[in-house]
């Protein structure tokens, strides 16, 4: 405990501790003036056994209540204080809205564990590093929900997509209403810069609203979206329930990557595709570097004088010399 004390403490006034270089001389000093006092003192041999007392055994301590007084007195000089440093983040932030597809192919094994566990994955990653961000989370499948309005409390975030799972609706691949949806979250924003992070890794096959009005719509608000297409090339392992039980299927990839470069370019964003976890994850570091936002780390810096408690043991060492100087070991006449 008293480590960890004066581990946290510093002296602002270093210069004061060469005073410290006093203590050993004083320390030698004593110990020679003893020696010679003792060497004159001539002892008779017939002196009776137990001549010295209790008291001799104390004489020297007088001399180390007061080397210990001069040590504490150094180091109040010396100024010790602690210092309580606090760090926060402020700037301007962006508005964005991850628009992750949960459809039934997002169970597809081409990912470890599966599509959707690694987007969760990279999703959690990316909110993490975005301190000042207002960061919002849309659903989509054959219709889409908003899972997570956009909020600075990440914690809240981070929190509704560890509860993204498949099944939540209803099967299908709306990315046309899963786009509106996040646009809809986004056109009151005040933010200058508005971001939708769309990742899918099918073709639009349901939903009310075209893709390409979604997109228009996007346009229109100012908002930039980045599209990824998630899947690798080919055939893809996923796992099918059968009248036997649940079965893996051999299930061709199929992303319309024209739609998805079209709604990127025209929006100001940029298209890209990941075909295994850490493609994936490059992807959302590459996006998280071209967004970048203003921050300005404020620091808070209090210190604390702490000379009191040294003070106070430099009066207490004090104290006790006097008391066995003047009382315990008073010599009478």
């Amino acid at each position: 405990m008293l480590f960890d004390y004066f581990k946290n403490i510093e002296f602002t006034q270093p210069e004061f501790l060469f005073g410290l270089i006093l203590l050993p001389v004083l320390l030698v000093w004593y110990i020679l003036s003893n020696n010679e006092r003792s060497a004159s003192i001539v002892v008779s041999s017939t002196a009776a056994p137990g001549l010295g007392s209790w008291k001799s055994s104390l004489r020297h301590i007088p001399f180390v209540c007061r080397l210990l007084c001069l040590a504490f007195i150094i180091l109040a000089m010396a100024r010790p204080q602690t210092k309580n440093e606090n760090q926060r983040a402020e700037g301007e932030g962006i508005d964005i809205v991850l628009c992750i597809d949960v459809s039934g192919s997002m169970t597809a094994q081409d990912f470890q564990p599966n599509r959707l566990e690694a987007a969760k994955v990279v999703a959690t990653n990316f909110v993490n590093k975005r301190l000042t961000d207002r960061i919002g989370i849309v659903i989509f499948s054959g219709e889409s929900f908003t899972q997570c309005p956009i909020t600075t409390d990440h914690a809240v975030v981070l929190s509704a997509i560890k509860s993204i799972r498949n099944g939540l609706l209803e099967d299908g691949t709306a990315i046309g209403s899963g786009l509106a949806t996040s646009v809809d979250r986004l056109r009151n924003s005040k933010s200058k810069s508005k971001v939708v992070v769309l990742l899918t890794d099918g073709e639009n096959n349901g939903g009310l609203i075209d893709p390409k009005t979604a997109k228009e719509i996007a346009k229109t608000f100012g908002i930039r979206v980045y599209t990824i297409g998630m899947g690798t090339d080919g055939f893809a392992k996923q796992p099918e329930s059968t009248g036997i039980g649940v079965v893996m299927q051999n299930v061709k990839v199929s992303i319309d990557e024209k739609l998805l470069n079209e709604i990127a370019n025209e929006t100001g964003g940029k298209y890209f595709r990941a075909k295994d976890n850490e493609g994936l994850q490059g992807i959302y570091n590459e996006i998280d570097k071209m967004e970048k936002t203003k921050i300005d780390m404020v620091r808070n810096i209090r210190f604390a004088d702490k000379f009191l408690p040294f003070i106070a043991a430099a009066i207490f060492f004090l104290f006790l010399e006097m008391i066995l100087c003047y009382l315990i070991l008073r010599k009478f006449p």
